[in-house]
């Protein structure tokens, strides 16, 4: 399919020249989803695939990358969670946990387990993997990394991508020394990768314009782009490149668990919903009975990632027992229009699509 979309897009920036890639088309780097086939395969389709890392150990994120690079040749980005810190009791957790207690007997659980207080990261040898193995594209989400990571990173090469709502977290990842910046709307699935004061819920036709007049870095638009209309609408305000998450969450190469996949394509607007009562931080997911039951709790739950941890064995059950009322169905504002395809049959859908409408 390739050959047949060859020389029909014609939207080359100056991203896609520095990444070499042929269309300015992103993969989500959605961490827990992204397989080594769904990165190589937008990859090898000329977009750019990233590997969605915030949860792999450093040794995970190694072995990850080589699989990608025995399945394609051309660039491929990955993304890392920067380290927040948040302060947390043991009562405050143990409350927590008991506010889990009524999925115990649906999910034929004995108890859920407490985790540390004090939870670990790889980050810092994550960094050390991404340079070790050339990779040549880095984002970051859920913050800045400092002056110095982001120096080092350059200097071996990588193009580095920091994560913004709204235009001040625009101008401190300018600031910073970043490359670009993805500007996430409020559209987005998961979570988004606020990281100044309160959360903006800024919607993405908005916030591209205002954060391409006040910066001067490429603009990713990230938040509810599912078709060739929300690439062009978003490269006419001015975003160099677009990243799509739930649309390749759905196809064929993506890691998500089957019921995640049939509940995005079964889905209509109104199913989606912005909670926190899964990890803390808030994401926008298809209601179940898990979100409904915990939002009278919403504000008393510990912050990320101490809420991720409590629930993590809860989720993980779930997925295993088939059971989706207490899954994180994550999934963007449009799944409408999400389709049960392959990464080679969407890329060629939105880029002809694109064409059209160009003509």
């Amino acid at each position: 399919m390739y050959e047949k979309r060859k020389g029909l897009f014609q939207a080359m920036t100056n991203v896609t020249n520095k990444l070499k890639i042929e269309y300015p088309i992103f993969q989500a780097p959605m961490a827990g989803v992204t397989t080594p086939k769904l990165v190589s395969a937008v990859s090898n389709a000329r977009g750019l695939g990233n590997i969605g890392a915030g949860y792999l150990s450093a040794a995970e994120t190694r072995g990850f990358i080589k699989e990608v690079k025995q399945l394609t040749k051309q660039p491929f980005g990955i993304n890392l969670f920067v380290p927040e810190h948040h302060s947390v009791s043991q009562d405050e957790m143990r409350k927590s946990r008991q506010l889990l207690e009524f999925c115990l007997d649906d999910l034929h659980l004995n108890e859920i387990n407490q985790p540390s207080t004090e939870p670990s990261t790889d980050f810092d040898q994550q960094l050390e993997v991404v340079i070790e193995q050339g990779v040549r594209v880095c984002s970051f989400t859920f913050g800045i990394p400092s002056e110095k990571v982001i120096k080092k990173l350059q200097h071996n090469g990588v193009f580095v991508i920091g994560t913004a709502t709204n235009v001040k977290e625009a101008h401190r990842i300018e600031q910073a020394g970043m490359d670009a910046v993805v500007v996430q709307g409020s559209e987005a699935g998961g979570h988004r990768g606020t990281f100044l004061d309160n959360e903006s819920y800024i919607g993405l036709m908005s916030l591209i314009p205002q954060v391409v007049d006040h910066t001067s870095i490429p603009v990713i638009g990230a938040g509810g782009i599912m078709d060739g209309r929300g690439v062009r609408a978003s490269l006419c305000l001015g975003a160099q490149a677009v990243q799509l998450g739930t649309a390749f969450l759905t196809t064929k190469e993506s890691g998500a668990h089957p019921l995640h996949k049939e509940s995005v394509l079964g889905a209509t607007e109104e199913d989606v919903q912005i909670t926190r009562v899964f990890s803390g931080k808030s994401a926008r997911g298809i209601n179940n009975k898990f979100m409904t039951t915990m939002k009278i709790h919403e504000d008393d739950l510990p912050a990320y990632p101490y809420q991720n941890s409590l629930t993590k064995e809860i989720r993980r059950e779930a997925a295993k027992q088939q059971n989706k009322d207490y899954m994180s169905l994550w999934s963007g504002q449009s799944p409408r229009l999400s389709k049960d395809i392959s990464v080679d049959e969407l890329m060629d859908e939105i880029v002809q699509a694109y064409q059209s409408m160009t003509k």
